[in-house]
């Protein structure tokens, strides 16, 4: 072998060994993984040591996760799972993926629950007040439309079978998940972490999150905040310690559009067919599910401050309620959240337990949290 030979031989050897070293070196916490998703963005933060090999084979595994839950649920992407249920004859049973029929499930328990404040089958009233992929102009729909749909509306025109996996819709309702699906994606991504023996990671999709173990490997809990329901920048009014839980938050301020003066919420009432109207401004929900969170956050938010109280007192549900009192805010939680988080500890952040005092909260929000909990 000539000379220049045994050099080209040397620095490819060597080239390896260097790529080899970077794809080895162990980077430094929290890793922070993210990119865009569902409409909306997805966060993934790990507090344990990484390679950056192992980071980018992660990376693969959680888009892989994603994908798999768009390609189900999606209303927005015609060969989706959901879209080809929606398209199926009347009254045929149609043989649906395990995810698919178990997150039905979930929708049906919560609506049930709910006595229907939360009806995955309000995909029609949704569209025709251009909040679903339905392509119109933000305008108030005409009151027969709106009559017509809320007619179809109803869990009852949804029949599932999930033991054999199967489902069939009675009337032709448009199923839409988008109020339990992100929170599904949000435990599928969680789960899928916690197979690959991570045991510290932070899971955000568009705001819903789900935690496991601590912030810094050891003993210090994650932080979440929940913004304050006002537009412009975001701003964390409470930060809430938590451990090995999920949390989903719906508002009503930032999705809407405005006629005649009047703004009009992306939240629909399935029993009355109509945005919502009243003083909750958003709502938080803890819950070892982050699917179960995110459908009884959106129940809540059509429920409404006096009705929504009474049922999280009932199912024993965990709750933070924001609630607007002339120009300010009255923070209200349940008797739940209140055992979870500490009645001394919600007193010193501005908090009263429904069963308490009332007491309007003025005090300005604590911004040194790991994640905004950002509203739908």
């Amino acid at each position: 072998m000539s000379l220049l030979n045994y050099r080209l031989a040397f620095l490819t050897l060597l080239l390896v060994v260097l790529l080899a070293g970077c794809s080895e070196r162990t980077l430094e916490t929290p890793v922070t993984l993210e990119g865009d998703i569902f409409g909306t963005y997805y966060q993934v933060t790990l507090a344990e040591p990484i390679t950056a090999e192992r980071r980018d084979a992660l990376e693969d595994g959680i888009l892989a996760e994603l994908e798999a839950v768009d390609a189900a649920m999606s209303t927005y992407r015609d060969d989706a799972e959901l879209v080809a249920f929606n398209r199926a004859p009347v009254g045929e049973w149609q043989t649906l993926s395990k995810p698919l029929i178990e997150v039905l499930a979930i929708a049906r328990s919560v609506a049930e629950a709910s006595d229907g404040a939360f009806d995955v089958t309000v995909g029609g009233l949704v569209n025709l007040w251009s909040f679903g992929p339905e392509a119109r102009p933000r305008e108030v729909p005409e009151e027969a439309l709106i009559e017509a749909r809320l007619a179809e509306v109803g869990m009852e025109t949804l029949e599932l079978e999930v033991d054999e996996r199967r489902a069939r819709r009675l009337r032709d309702v448009f199923v839409d998940l988008s109020g339990v699906a992100k929170g599904h994606a949000t435990d599928r991504v969680a789960a899928y972490l916690a197979q690959q023996g991570l045991e510290d990671y932070l899971v955000n999709i568009g705001g819903e999150l789900k935690v496991a173990g601590f912030r810094d490997g050891e003993a210090e809990p994650w932080r979440i905040g929940v913004e304050v329901p006002q537009d412009g920048r975001p701003q964390a009014r409470h930060v809430l310690p938590l451990e090995d839980a999920s949390v989903a938050t719906s508002g009503d301020y930032r999705n809407y559009f405005e006629a005649d003066g009047r703004r009009y919420s992306h939240t629909i009432d399935p029993r009355t067919g109509r945005p919502i109207r009243h003083r909750l401004a958003s709502v938080t929900v803890v819950h070892p599910s982050n699917a179960r969170a995110d459908a009884w956050a959106t129940a809540m938010s059509v429920l409404g401050e006096d009705e929504g109280m009474a049922v999280a007192r009932q199912q024993g549900l965990a709750i933070l309620m924001l609630v607007r009192e002339g120009d300010d805010w009255v923070s209200l939680a349940s008797p739940a959240f209140a055992e979870r988080f500490g009645r001394e500890t919600l007193q010193a952040m501005g908090v009263e337990v429904v069963d308490g005092a009332r007491l309007v909260d003025r005090a300005g929000g604590d911004m040194d949290a790991d994640t905004p909990n950002a509203l739908e």
